[in-house]
This record gives C-alpha cells, structure tokens and sequence, in this order.
C-alpha cells in the first residue's frame, strides 16, 4: 500500500438513500441497481473515478472516490455524472436517489431491510447486537472525508487539528432536521442518534470526539484494544475489524494510513458537498501548519470540553452562540460569536484556495443557512405528509440537477 503525506491526496465518500420517486417511500432495490449496472450483482463497482458499493441496508447506496484522488475541483462533476446515471437506472424501477443526512417520513421499524448479499454475515452480526431497525443504523446518510498520513509526526499534527475543529463542523453542514414527519429540535438529528445507537457497546463511539491520542501505539492502546476486548462476547468467529468497529467522529484508518472524518451531514448536490469538503480541509491545513493555533494548545483539548462544544451545536447548528474564549482562539477570534459567524472568518481566511463554484455554494450557506435551516423554513408550519413530499422532491431535483436548495 502506497503511503502519502498529508493534504496529498484525499478520499470522499456519499451516500444515498433510494425511494419511490412518487411518494418518497424508502426502495430497497440497490441490489437490483447493481445488477442493472453490472450484469451480476457484485457489492463493489468501478465506474471511472468513481466507485459505487452497498451499505448495511437494502437502500442506500454510496459513492465513492476511486482510491485517492488530488483534484477536489473535479469531483462535484464526477459525482453528479454518477448520480444522473444512477437516477436513468432507477426511472424504469419508479425510484430515484434523495439526498439528506436523514429521510424525513421513513418509518425505521417497518421500512428497513438488512443488505442480503456479500458481506451480510457482518451485517448480520451488527444487527443482533444492535438492532439495527432505528434511525441512527436505517436513516442516516453523511459524507465521509478520508485525508492521509505519512508517519506518527503527520497523525499527531492531523489527529489534533480534527479533533478540534469536529465541533463545529454540523454548524456548517447540518441537513437531518425532521423525522417521521416532525420537526425533532435537531437540526442534526443524524449525529444526536450516531452519539447513542451503539451504546450497548459504548467502547466503540466514545464520545464521538476521540481521545487525545497522537501516536499510532497509543490509538491502539487506548481505542482499538477496549473496542475489541468489547465486542469479543459477542464476536464468537472473530468477523469484526477493529477499524470498522470505532465509530468516533473522526477515526484512524491505520490499514491505509488515513483518517476518516465522519461528523458531515450529506447535502443537497455534490457542489455543496465537494465545497464543504474543501472548505474544512483548508482550514485543517491552516491548523496543521500552525497558522491559527500551535500544536500544542491544539493536543491539550479533552474529549468532555469538546464534546460540551459539539452537542448544542448539533441542536441548533449556525445560530448557537459559542462564547468559550479559550476554544475559539484556536481559530485567532477573540470574541463570542455564532457558529456562522465563525465559519465566516475561517472561510475567509482561505476563500481564494476554493474553486469559485465552491465559493459559491459556501457563501449561499453561510447567508441563508444550513440546508437544516432552509429545509425548516421551507416546511413552514406544515408538517403534512404531502408537504414534506413535495419539499423533499424539490430536494432530489436539486440532486439530479447539481443546484443548490433554494427555499
């Protein structure tokens, strides 16, 4: 395996959940969209530079970049060529994808259907621990950003750089506001289940902000080896890999040398995801070359602080006010402010190192709000099933079409 340094190359990963393009409802037909694509269902597809796999359940789909990628600008294209392909797939069959951290009507407990094929035996043995019938296992989809490592000096600078900016990223990206046709007081209902639908085995998401660890031996130490003394009475033949069993916010892929970012909620289109994406791997690169903080006022912060950070931020997203001084001179501001007021600065610390269609989909969040916000003032008072369908297409459209929402 090839070994990069950090900021060489990154990885993205989205998911999508299938539905009924009439009345949203939840089709678990990726087997079948495989098949149609491939000729034989296989779990795993090449498709250029970008490949698409299956998930734990029947109907999402993800898309991922095809081994590491250097050009973030082209992928907002890759990945919107992907999904018109996959959506002309899906017309026949009545479906189509929709984007969104979580589907806004599904009902968990009568709409899930477990992946059947390759790899179900892990499936399986997940939803006998978990019960994976819930929203935090059934209804979640976000976007994962994998950047590298060379060594231990590159880990510690990159681990310590995540860790402290994971707070604030759902104030950035939150897109999971309502659930079973209610407004949930969440605007990332996504990450308030991911806190807590593994705490039956609590080893395995911590507190979804990692320890302070900085060396691949104490990661081992201190995360992998309680995960897996954990899950070994439940794990008679040894199928789990430690890797894919920690479930922090951010966690270290030491089998490719990567850290995998999982805090961000999926949006509307790719263009507004690859802008995220880019926008928080500029301000990590600020971090890591210690333009805003030093490293070691960085690695000194501890999970709980953070955490205390995180959770209103989940709840309220851009408008919670942060006024922990101590944290938000790690990013050079010196007085109390929103988070949008927040990822204003940062945005403009690194604006010019973003494509400009990027820019724009930043600057369109950063004025009108999380998709969460506009998703909200979208529905309105009207909570209908009709209403919220109508929303939520408007929403795939804008998948299909590559636009941001606008409501």
């Amino acid at each position: 395996m090839k070994k990069y340094h950090l900021f060489e190359v990154f990885g993205i990963e989205l998911e999508y959940m299938l539905v009924q393009n009439s009345n949203l409802k939840v089709a678990p037909i990726v087997d079948t969209l495989l098949t149609k694509k491939n000729g034989k269902l296989t779990s795993d597809i090449d498709n250029g530079d970008i490949a698409w796999s299956n998930e734990l359940v029947a109907h999402v789909v993800e898309l991922k970049t095809n081994g590491p990628t250097n050009n973030l600008e082209c992928l907002s294209e890759s990945f919107h060529k992907n999904i018109i392909e996959i959506n002309a797939l899906l017309k026949p069959l009545q479906a189509c994808l929709l984007p969104t951290a979580a589907h806004p009507l599904m009902n968990p407990l009568t709409d899930t259907q477990l992946w059947k094929h390759e790899y179900n035996e892990i499936y399986e043995l997940y939803n006998r621990i978990f019960n994976c019938k819930g929203h935090g296992w059934s209804n979640v989809q976000s976007t994962h950003i994998n950047l590298p490592f060379y060594d231990d000096k590159e880990f510690e600078k990159l681990h310590a750089a995540i860790r402290i900016l994971l707070p604030l990223i759902p104030g950035l990206c939150a897109s999971s506001p309502i659930l079973e046709s209610k407004k949930t007081g969440f605007k990332d209902t996504r990450l308030e289940y991911y806190k807590t639908n593994q705490k039956k085995i609590p080893e395995m998401t911590g507190s979804v902000i990692p320890e302070r660890v900085f060396t691949k031996a104490d990661y081992y130490a201190t995360i992998f080896e309680p995960i897996k003394k954990a899950v070994k009475p439940f794990d008679h033949d040894n199928i789990l890999d430690h890797h894919f069993l920690n479930s922090r916010g951010a966690i270290a892929r030491f089998d490719r040398n990567a850290i995998e970012i999982r805090l961000v909620d999926i949006q509307e289109c790719p263009k507004a995801d690859m802008a995220i994406c880019n926008l928080i791997i500029e301000i990590l690169k600020l971090l890591v070359n210690k333009k805003l903080s030093k490293l070691q006022l960085q690695k000194k912060w501890l999970k709980q602080d953070l955490l205390n950070i995180l959770n209103p931020i989940i709840k309220d997203a851009e408008t919670f006010k942060v006024s922990n001084m101590e944290y938000l001179e790690l990013f050079g501001i010196n007085e109390s402010m929103s988070v949008q007021n927040i990822w204003r600065h940062l945005y403009e610390l690194v604006k010019t190192n973003l494509p400009n269609p990027y820019q724009e989909a930043i600057e369109h969040i950063l004025i009108e709000g999380t998709l969460a916000t506009r998703i909200l003032n979208a529905i309105g008072k009207d909570y209908s099933e009709k209403n919220i369908t109508k929303v939520y297409l408007q929403l795939a459209n804008c998948l299909q079409e590559n636009k941001l929402f606008i409501p």
